[in-house]
Formats: C-alpha cells, structure tokens, sequence
C-alpha cells in the first residue's frame, strides 16, 4: 500500500503480515513506475485524472490495473495499447459507477433472454444517512468527498424521456428534484433525486440504444434539494478564490455574499432571505442558521473558493459520529416489453453501515474492486483492454461473491 504518508497506508495495511506501507509521491514518475514493475497487479484510488498515467505504466509493464473511477476518454484511448500488451484495465469497480452496472445488466439481460427488449429504464443511487442518523436539516452527512459533492450540485444534466432528450441546467439541477419512493427497513420512505449528469451514453453501455428512457438520479433525503438550491443561489456554491478570510466571520462572510459587503451591523438572516425571496423562517434559512453561517465564529481557512468554506463547515457539523450508520440506496426501475406482455422490474439494494466497523459507503466500493482484483489474479478474467463491469464473465461472480458478503440484491417483477 502506497499512498501520500506512510502513516496512512500503514493504517489501510493494518499490521497485515503479507502487508508493506510505503511513502509514494504520485508526481515522481520514476518512483510510480517502479512501484508498478515491482508488484503483479495496480489498484489506483488516485482522483481520476492520475488514472491514466498509472493505467500507461501498467500496459509498458504488462501489469493488470483495476480502478472504481469512471472511464473517461484519456483512460478509454488506452484500450488499443492495452490489448496489443495483453493487459486488462478494469474500471468503473465500485458502486456507482460499478454495481449499478452489474445489476443493471444483470436484469437487461435476463429479458433478453426471455426475448425481451428494455423500453424505460431509470435508475436512482444515493449514500445517505441511516434512518436512526438522519438528525441535521439537511438530511445527509458526508461518506465520500465533501467538495466533489457540493460540486456535483452545479453540474449539467441531459437524459431521455419518450424519446425526447431533457437538457437540465446545472444552474437549476435542484429545482429538477421529483421524490421517489423507497422501501427501507419495511417502511415506504418519501426520497428525491435529481438527474445525474449525462445519461444518454449509457444506452450504449448497456445495449439499449431503442429505449424511450433512459434516466440515472441522485437520491438524497426529502428537502435537500431546497436548502441545497438556495445556498447554491447564495453563492457559497461558487469557486470563486479569496485570501485573508480568517479575518472575517461567518456572519460578514454571508452578508457579503448576500450584499457584495462586509455588513458589519446587517441583520444578516433578513439580508439572505431578501436576496433568497424567503422569509426568515424559511427552512432553507433555518438550516443555514444551524450550519453556522449567521454566527461570529472565524472563517475556517484563510485562502480558499467559497465552496471550501462551505466544506469546511459542513465537514465540521454533518460527519458520522462514532457508532453512526451510513445508508446506501441503490434501485434500477424497468419497463420490459415481451411479445405477448409487459412488466415492471424493480431491482434494489440497500446496505448499512457497520457500527464501529466499515461504512456502507466504504464497503461497497471497496468490496467489488476487491474481488475484481482477487479475480484477475485467480487468473478467472480472460480480458484484454478498457473494461467497465457489464460482461456476465465480470458481474456474475462479483454480485455472487458481493451476496456472500451480506450486500443483497432484490429483483421484483410484476405485470405492466
């Protein structure tokens, strides 16, 4: 286990006999490339744009690789060379992406089978907190990396609906929020969710290419997405870069963004609400009050975007506190036409953290990259090039071995 400290990677190691921790500084190619010469196989849980450079090491050292993170096109270039070497680079090994691929294709070719065709397809995915840990406004707690997020709230969304692609603005993507129905822990629970960037590619992905929908969302807790819109309408969404911010305190920090002022003596709550169009005892402006952002405190970072003061805060008021559960909600809907019926296929996943133990969040991206790793050295995966998990020879004995593991799939099917 290589990583930036070496007290780190001894943690991951966790005093393994067959374990070594080692210091790694990504950018000393050298040192990367031995790193890989020197071991049998790469499991990159670098930020994704590092991906590349490692997957090109591993081809000029015939080494297999196995990443969680999406395949974007410096990675997807690779799949020629990576074939010519006889070296498999298998993406996508998480969750999302990753089992929703397995479980996804799993179902769609099920109906194929049967001769079936998928016509709609949607599919909702969110980590969340455990029903008994969903105590703060907001509705979520931070499993993953806070700043990628609150970004993620900014992005552009486009999807298919009866045939007619759905361009969202990322300006707007909160408003685009509709709820969603999910079954946890034998209660029916009211979610949202929101689009989840570029779905139409995903047609490709999973051979579909005549559905009429094709739709992949965020799930979040009900009235996430208000809160989430107004403070994005606020600016503290922004990556715009500031210095000497230590010097101010929240409260001018918010009247600033509400006014383009210091505002020493603003009623800060009624400037944001103006700006918002809310009163001040809107929900939105009582959870801003709950974060902190009326307060006198300091800011916590002296240079920054005003989205890092944002996750500052917010990683200082919404962590899992020890013995907290996190959720993952994973659920695929499906519309299938048969030549003499139709039916609606739900295929769902819900997984808790474990108390004192790995979160759910922790498990189910780390599990499938695992046994995705354990696979490839068995010597079970006979592939070459590029590969994200939606070949049977993949995802059949990922979700078998994931199912052992106490991560349950469930399949119902009923007539349209």
């Amino acid at each position: 286990m290589a990583g930036r400290t070496v007290s780190k990677a001894q943690e991951v190691v966790g005093g393994h006999p067959r374990g070594e921790a080692r210091t790694l500084d990504i950018t000393n190619e050298a040192a990367l490339e031995t790193a890989i010469a020197e071991h049998d196989l790469a499991v990159s849980l670098l930020p994704w744009a590092f991906h590349p450079l490692v997957a090109r090491l591993c081809v000029k050292h015939r080494r297999p690789m196995v990443t969680t993170s999406y395949v974007k096109e410096p990675m997807a270039a690779l799949d020629g060379p990576a074939r010519e070497a006889g070296v498999l680079l298998l993406n996508e090994m998480g969750v999302d992406p990753g089992i929703d691929h397995m479980t996804a294709m799993r179902v769609i070719n099920k109906v194929r089978a049967d001769q079936g065709r998928i016509v709609e397809f949607t599919s909702w995915c969110g980590g969340l907190p455990a029903p008994e840990a969903n105590d703060n406004p907001f509705g979520y707690k931070f499993s993953w990396s806070p700043r990628g997020v609150l970004l993620a709230g900014v992005n552009n969304a486009l999807y298919l609906d009866q045939c007619r692609q759905v361009y969202v603005d990322g300006k707007r993507l909160f408003e685009a929020a509709v709820p969603v129905m999910v079954e946890i822990e034998g209660r029916v629970t009211e979610l949202e969710g929101y689009p989840n960037r570029d779905s139409i590619p995903y047609m490709k992905t999973y051979g579909i290419q005549d559905a009429r929908r094709m739709f992949r969302g965020t799930l979040r807790n009900k009235g996430f997405s208000k809160i989430m819109a107004k403070l994005r309408d606020l600016g503290y969404l922004r990556e715009d870069v500031g210095s000497g911010l230590s010097n101010l305190t929240f409260r001018e920090y918010t009247a600033w963004l509400a006014r383009r002022g210091r505002g020493v003596g603003l009623d800060v709550k009624q400037a944001v609400a103006d700006r918002l169009g809310v009163g001040v005892e809107d929900e939105s402006i009582a959870a801003m009050d709950w974060l902190g952002l009326f307060n006198d405190e300091p800011l916590p970072i002296d240079k920054g975007a005003i989205v890092d003061v944002l996750t500052e805060r917010m990683l200082s008021k919404m962590c899992y506190r020890p013995g907290e559960r996190d959720m993952l909600v994973l659920q695929h809907q499906f519309l299938a036409e048969f030549p003499t019926r139709a039916e609606r296929i739900e295929s769902t996943m819900i997984d808790f953290g474990q108390p004192g133990g790995f979160s759910s969040m922790s498990r189910t991206v780390g599990l499938p990259a695992a046994i995705g790793v354990k696979l490839i050295l068995e010597g079970k995966l006979a592939l070459t090039g590029v590969h994200i998990p939606v070949l049977p020879e993949i995802y059949e004995p990922v979700l078998a071995e994931l199912e052992q593991l106490g991560l349950h799939f469930q399949e119902r099917w009923s007539t349209a």
